[in-house]
């Protein structure tokens, strides 16, 4: 009679609750049970109870349950892919069947549930916002100066990451290297080239850009009409010429004949000199591209200049304090 009950209690429970998470009492470790796929030819195992909410209801003495014989199949059919598990743990038994399976070729697995990410609303972001500005403010207003330095610093820095990851996307590979035979000129034929390139008033400008693809296509249609083009350089670094001159010599195939002290390189075509089919080369930036390259250098170097000035400013100020706490501390006690 006392078995007759409990069932009706166990598929009460399972029709009016989606999760049935239980305590129970184990005799087999981390036992698991399928009841829909589950052979109903199976042997019948007992299992006793001692710490079960409904069944200290019924009564206090020990229950023996049938697992085969269980009213759970007709829950575990109308759900998708459900699974009975039990688990043991010390004098615990649970037993769930929310968990929901997906067919595979070695089984059934478990499926993943995906979180939803929750959107936030526009006053909420708005009220994000404002903590952030008013905690940024009360750290610029500080009357510690430490403080102000180091949210600046960790400011500074963030920065300099962020510039860092945006430069890298303009990172173009070089191609492989073509196999060209350089031609060899005698000193008198480099006299001449160098005197014919200086009076000559044709010239390509190399501008804050530096070498992009419209910078080889321009040397390459002075080409047609001369043997010899100037490249100007300005502004320009200190050594960089030197780097502008190996770049185009790369790209363009010419021959660097003489590199001015105004920043101004001669360059001669060839005597055996074709001028190739595309003219600006495909491993090279755009004319917009190297401007915007361009200007995330300039916040680069400004940035790291700035940083290294704070840490200057911080390395003083604890100089300064631990001069006061020494000072202090062998003054004479009144």
């Amino acid at each position: 009679m006392s078995i007759k009950l409990f069932r009706r209690h166990i598929s009460n429970f399972i029709h009016s609750t989606s999760v049935l998470h239980h305590i129970w009492d184990p005799i087999n470790k981390n036992h698991c049970l399928n009841i829909r796929y589950r052979n109903p030819n199976a042997n019948l195992l007992t299992r006793s109870l001692t710490s079960f909410p409904l069944a200290k209801q019924i009564t206090q003495k020990s229950i023996y349950v049938l697992d085969s014989i269980l009213p759970l199949k007709l829950q575990v059919r109308s759900a998708s892919n459900s699974a009975v598990e039990m688990t043991m743990d010390k004098d615990v038994v649970r037993f769930c069947i929310s968990k929901q399976l997906e067919r595979s070729s070695d089984g059934f697995t478990q499926r993943e549930t995906k979180q939803k990410r929750v959107k936030m609303s526009k006053k909420a972001k708005l009220n994000e916002l404002r903590f952030y500005r008013l905690k940024a403010k009360k750290k610029m207003r500080s009357p510690n100066p430490e403080i102000r330095i180091l949210y600046r610093l960790g400011k500074a820095k963030r920065k300099e990451e962020w510039l860092i990851e945006k430069l890298r996307k303009f990172d173009v590979r070089k191609a492989a290297a073509e196999v060209y035979d350089p031609e060899i000129l005698t000193e008198e034929e480099k006299f001449y080239l160098k005197r014919t390139g200086e009076k000559k008033k044709h010239y390509v400008p190399v501008g804050r850009r530096g070498v992009f693809g419209g910078v080889v296509l321009n040397m390459h249609l002075h080409w047609k009409n001369h043997e010899t083009v100037k490249v100007v350089c300005k502004p320009c670094k200190p050594g960089q010429i030197q780097e502008y001159a190996d770049e185009l010599t790369r790209l363009s195939k010419g021959i660097v004949i003489d590199i001015k002290p105004n920043n101004v390189i001669i360059f001669f075509r060839g005597k055996n000199y074709v001028q190739p089919e595309i003219m600006s080369p495909p491993d090279t930036l755009s004319k917009a591209k190297a401007l915007e390259k361009y200007k995330y250098e300039q916040s680069l170097e400004h940035t790291s200049e700035f940083i290294e000035k704070l840490e200057n400013e911080l390395e003083e100020y604890y100089k300064h304090k631990a001069r006061f706490s020494k000072d202090k501390g062998s003054s004479p006690k009144d």
